[in-house]
């Protein structure tokens, strides 16, 4: 999710880049819906109202970022700003970053998106992307002007819970020591289909903040195949409505099926009504195989990768990676 900035404003004393912490969640809260309800209602949309998110993913976002999360403040220390970048490995994004709206058109959007793409070159990032709104043409010739180059649509897709009849693998289940080995056998997976990419700590967050879970394909010592999702629900105070995947590795694409299969399944012992995955559109046949599962189509994003830093799919197997929280 991201915002970009309006027309030239006479700029105020702005301090930054600050640390993010849990206490200024409840402030996130308020910049993140007025700013993107102030872009939906620039795009002719103006009845919708963005609802803040559940304070437990600001937690793992900010926990996830550590120095990436960042934000601006302004002469009576309110948030004016934010840009929470995220590295895994070599992979570098960022988001959820926005501008307060009364601080856009001034240049402050463009101070925050360079202060992420310096932070994550510093990490040594080989990927620095985001993800925009395809409609908002503004959005994307803001990027664009700062050497972000357009990509392929991610598509939101999801499928209906499920129960199915083989056993449900996941990494809670593991012991202790199990757990270790597993969570290095995902790593090594990872590593080998891209070399770099490290989905670890999201692993390890999403089950030490008890979000969700690690469905595993195979052998739970050394899967084929995994995916990282959460199940609380995304918008604050609302019931949980799906299961969302952040991360998907397969070593084998043809195994998709299974993992999806096992995921729907996970979806409905936790609850939710379907299981929502984030489809890069470089996996044409992938997006194949999930319509042929009588997957729907929901929402899409714009994928964007400043020049010089862009993703590429391996070679073989497929690495979902989501860039949203």
């Amino acid at each position: 999710m991201t915002a970009a900035p309006r027309t030239a404003r006479v700029p105020r004393p702005i301090e930054g880049p600050l640390a993010l912490t849990e206490a200024d969640i409840p402030a996130l809260n308020v910049v993140f819906s007025d700013a993107f309800s102030d872009r939906y209602r620039r795009d002719g949309m103006a009845g919708v109202r963005v609802p803040p998110l559940n304070p437990l993913i600001w937690r793992y976002a900010i926990a996830g970022a550590g120095e990436g999360a960042m934000c601006w403040r302004d002469e009576r220390h309110q948030i004016v700003a934010f840009n929470i970048a995220h590295h895994a490995g070599v992979e570098g994004w960022m988001g959820p970053l926005c501008v307060r709206p009364d601080q856009q058109g001034a240049g402050l959007g463009t101070t925050i998106v360079r202060a992420g793409m310096s932070w994550l070159r510093r990490q040594g990032a080989r990927v620095i992307g985001l993800e925009t709104m395809p409609r908002t043409v503004d959005n994307i010739g803001f990027y664009s002007s700062l050497g972000f180059v357009p990509g392929a649509l991610t598509i939101t897709l999801t499928m209906e819970a499920a129960t199915d009849d083989r056993p449900l693998q996941l990494l809670s289940r593991r012991s202790p020591l199990e757990r270790s080995g597993t969570v290095e056998a995902c790593r090594a997976l990872t590593a080998r289909l891209l070399p770099g990419y490290d989905f670890t700590r999201e692993i390890d967050l999403t089950e030490r903040m008890a979000l969700g879970d690690t469905v595993l394909l195979g052998d739970p010592a050394a899967p084929s195949g995994y995916a990282v999702c959460h199940a609380v629900p995304l918008v604050e105070g609302r019931a949980r409505d799906e299961l969302r995947v952040l991360k998907l590795v397969l070593e084998r694409r043809s195994d998709l099926p299974a993992l999806m299969r096992a995921l729907a399944d996970f979806a409905k012992r936790a609850g939710t009504a379907r299981v929502a995955v984030r489809m890069q559109g470089d996996y044409d046949d992938a997006y194949r195989v999930l319509i042929a599962l009588d997957a729907r189509v929901r929402w899409t994003d714009l994928r964007m990768s400043v020049h010089g830093w862009n993703e590429y799919p391996p070679t073989q197997g497929m690495v979902l990676s989501n860039w949203e929280i």
